[in-house]
């Protein structure tokens, strides 16, 4: 074991290369807490990640009743025991002095401490006032792509048969909901078609907007080890920033942002020219190709290239490998999900799959990720815009199945109107319809557009809001009631990630103080409300996670997502398992799709479609007359102009996005000492033509501004594209002097203070990557630089310039370069006790 070579500098191991349609080798990742050696664990307890949707597979290590430590799952199918850096520090925040440990309620326009029987009774009695005044529509409900999904379908069932809301929606609005309404347009309903193992087959992986490297590190480092085998594949990047997969990429395309549905037309377009088409098996399996070849008869590689403002020959390259590969694999995330025309343009993306015949084959298929762990299990059980079970909200026949489940009449569940998605919740409590708003998991005050109206509505007399949380988060401090939260490690419970695998995290240490698991809270909550079904007999009859999976199988019997065929003794001690699981595939299942399609038929689809440019629902005689035979849908969609351009004031295009070392709001990650080293503050990304233009250099601290308000960071100079500014999302106040927003002392440093309310008009996801903005100097640098990762995609334009990024120090360059020619001489190992690591090379890391 290296010991010199930590992750954080080197943030995706050692190198351990494997050939096309070879197994990916073992890798072990551990970190333990300094001073305790791996014979003094006392027990290693099963979970998996809860920081990114990968589901990497970890034991935590428990010593004398608490967390000491992590190390991955040698045997499971998602990550072959490794981990990335969020799954290897960030349990650290578990232990956090400024947990929360007893609820709160407001009192004189302050938070004090009570009892639970307190905070409870005040919820309890709000919403009776509110159910009996103006009934369900009044209240609202905004989860997380967090919790388990024994607490996902318990919310859902309390909500939507309990008290009849229609308002329950998730924070996957914001990173997964495009992701799922692209399913539904193409396939007619949810579940990604493909499976992580698709990358050890594939010849050709197409990433699409997906930083697969700071988003999915250990997806990533299975790509770097099929790079370094033999026959590895070629990539194509489409991102305007220069990521880690854009510098290995065999033609890396950056667009102008909001023009992705150009350049897609103009792929489909060559590889319609070039008949690099499928004919049998569109025939067999799909309608609407006609349409499609005649919408981008036009949209020639030159006609793109004046919109999106990149050489026509490298869209033509790009289209070239797209066409002629044996086995394509594409992958999607936030830089199509939160920019304009979002849904069209993701199912452009699965056209490319039907034209070209690449599914239901090993390295042939799409990954539409998500960007949270239990992203897949909000849309499953109905916590989101869906009805739990994938069933359709506009088919009676499923409302009535899902009644016959929950023992309730059809009418009990809101079904009058699509689910209400969580732009709407927050406009309805703006507007005064909702006067109740139950948050649990998450931070609006920072993570939803435009900050300065989502305070005012939290900050509203007359809506009563109750946070279910670990910290007093920003949102926290805006509430009536605050529930302290158990998390990951603390409670039991399932979640799936983004190729379907279901994993099982059991129950670690305890909880502090009188922190509760969402699950006992949500059936608290149910308790003192007394719902009852049709018979009289209580609503919900589960007690405790084991039970709440058993009830929620039943509600999947059936359905595409079926988990019959699991048990938490069949998830223990093994690898995960992809559903759908039943009596006919007793171990899971690899890949949908590998025998036609499967749930698009009129009588069984999850959706109906939607008109890509309007959002406006199709019905049933629409979709049957279209697709009679439940095949796959093949969407055509024109190129739009994103509805805010630059101006002379705002010259710029603002995209906010994720880095590697954070997640969210940094609520956990800030509370790793290794993972706040890394990225400590909020930066502002710039081109070295724009930087020049406006006498600007690395570190000056600048304001970046847009119509809605404005942000202030340190410049870090890069390779992304001119006319475009970068800020993650990840920085809010909590953290700050002044408290919740950026008044007194508190500079504003959060991107959401500029983003706009704006959303995709299919799966209403906000765009957080379409705002014009103006930038503007404050301060010279003085010998500052900016905060920002030197091993990413924020690594600096000129190599050397600044500190390269560790575990915690500033070294320089030639330390960084002698760590790499340490483990390139074969120095690698797990992760030490001080953090240190496994390198790799450093040609593929980027690090300076």
């Amino acid at each position: 074991m290296d010991a010199s070579v930590d992750r954080i500098a080197w943030p995706w191991g050692s190198r351990t290369p494997h050939g096309r349609h070879e197994p990916w080798p073992v890798r072990v990742d551990t970190h333990l807490e300094a001073g305790v050696e791996p014979a003094r664990v006392q027990r290693w307890v099963q979970t998996a990640s809860i920081l990114h949707s990968d589901g990497d597979a970890m034991d935590i290590a428990v010593l004398d009743g608490r967390m000491v430590g992590v190390r991955g799952r040698a045997g499971d199918r998602v990550n072959r025991g490794r981990l990335g850096p969020k799954d290897l520090f960030a349990w650290q925040a578990n232990a956090s002095p400024d947990r929360l440990t007893t609820p709160l309620i407001r009192q004189d326009g302050r938070l004090v401490a009570c009892d639970w029987d307190t905070a409870l009774e005040r919820i309890t009695s709000r919403t009776r006032e509110l159910l009996a005044d103006r009934g369900p529509g009044s209240i609202g409900f905004y989860t997380t792509g967090q919790l388990f999904l024994e607490e996902y379908y318990t919310l859902a069932v309390l909500a939507r048969a309990g008290i009849g809301t229609n308002h329950l929606d998730g924070n996957t609005r914001l990173c997964t909901a495009t992701a799922a309404e692209a399913l539904k347009e193409t396939f007619g309903c949810d579940g990604q078609p493909g499976s992580y193992d698709d990358i050890d087959h594939a010849d050709v992986i197409a990433l699409f907007g997906h930083n697969i490297a700071e988003t999915q590190p250990v997806q990533w480092m299975r790509i770097l080890d099929r790079l370094e085998g033999t026959d590895p594949p070629r990539l194509v990047c489409v991102d305007p920033r220069p990521t880690q997969p854009a510098r290995r990429a065999a033609v890396h395309l950056a667009p102008r942002v909001g023009t992705n549905v150009a350049l897609l037309d103009a792929l489909l377009h060559e590889i319609i020219r070039t008949d690099r088409v499928d004919h049998d098996y569109l025939a067999a399996h799909t309608v609407g190709f006609d349409e499609l070849a005649s919408r981008v008869k036009e949209c020639t590689p030159e006609w793109a290239a004046r919109i999106c403002d990149v050489p026509a020959s490298r869209i033509g390259e790009a289209a070239e490998i797209i066409g002629t590969a044996d086995r394509l694999l594409s992958t999607v995330l936030q830089g199509v999900y939160q920019s304009h025309q979002a849904t069209a343009a993701a199912v452009q993306i699965n056209n490319l799959h039907l034209v070209r015949g690449m599914l239901g084959r090993p390295g042939a298929g799409v990954l539409q990720m998500n960007g949270q762990p239990t992203a897949q299990n909000t849309r499953e059980c109905g916590a989101d815009g869906d009805l739990p079970g994938f069933r359709n909200w506009q088919n009676d026949s499923h409302v009535a199945d899902l009644a016959r489940v929950w023992n309730v009449e059809p009418r009990t569940i809101p079904h009058y109107a699509p689910p209400t998605h969580a732009m709407q919740l927050f406009r309805y409590a703006e507007q005064g319809s909702i006067r109740m708003l139950w948050i649990s998991g998450t931070n609006p005050a920072v993570s939803l557009p435009e900050l300065a109206r989502i305070r005012s509505i939290l900050e509203q007399d007359r809506l009563f809001v109750v946070v279910q949380d670990l910290f007093l988060t920003e949102t926290a401090q805006l509430a009536d009631v605050v529930l302290p939260a158990a998390t990951w490690g603390e409670k039991t419970g399932t979640f799936t990630n983004a190729d379907r695998t279901v994993h099982l995290s059991d129950k670690a240490v305890e909880p502090p103080g009188e922190a509760r698991p969402d699950l006992d809270i949500f059936l608290a909550y149910a308790a003192r409300m007394d719902f009852r079904d049709k018979d009289g007999a209580p609503l919900i009859t589960w007690h405790d996670p084991e039970s709440a999976f058993e009830a929620w199988k039943r509600c999947s019997a059936g359905r595409p997502c079926d988990y019959t065929g699991i048990s938490y003794d069949k998830l223990r001690g093994a690898s995960g398992i992809q559903w759908p699981c039943h009596e006919g595939a007793p171990d899971g299942t690899a890949r949908l799709y590998t025998d036609g399609i499967s749930w698009a038929h009129p009588d069984v689809c999850e959706s109906y479609g939607k008109d890509l440019v309007t959002g406006a629902a199709d019905d049933v005689a629409e979709y049957r007359s279209l697709n009679p035979h439940g095949k796959a849908v093949i969407k055509a969609a024109g190129y739009l102009p994103p509805h805010e351009i630059p101006t002379e004031e705002y010259p710029f295009q603002l995209a906010t996005g994720r880095t590697l070392y954070h997640f969210h709001t940094r609520t956990k990650t800030a509370r790793a000492p290794q993972l706040d080293a890394a990225a400590p503050d909020v930066w502002v990304e710039a081109s070295v033509s724009d930087a020049a233009l406006l006498g600007l250099g690395e570190g000056d601290l600048v304001e970046v501004s847009t119509p809605r308000g404005a942000l202030r960071g340190r410049l870090r100079v890069t390779g992304i594209r001119p006319g475009l500014l970068f800020v993650p999302f990840h920085y809010g106040y909590w953290d700050t002097r002044a408290g919740h927003g950026p008044d007194g002392d508190t500079p504003p440093r959060a991107a959401n203070e500029t983003t706009v309310t704006d959303w995709d008009p299919v799966s209403k996801q906000p765009l957080f990557k379409t705002a014009a903005a103006g930038l503007r100097l404050l301060e010279r640098a003085d010998g500052e630089h900016a905060p920002a990762p030197t091993t990413t995609a924020s690594a600096p334009a000129r190599a050397g310039t600044v500190p390269a990024t560790t575990g915690g120090t500033a070294a320089f360059a030639t330390e960084a370069t002698e760590a790499t020619e340490a483990t390139e001489a074969g120095e690698v190992g797990e992760v030490g006790e001080a953090g240190a690591a496994g390198g790799g090379d450093g040609r593929e890391e980027g690090a300076v």
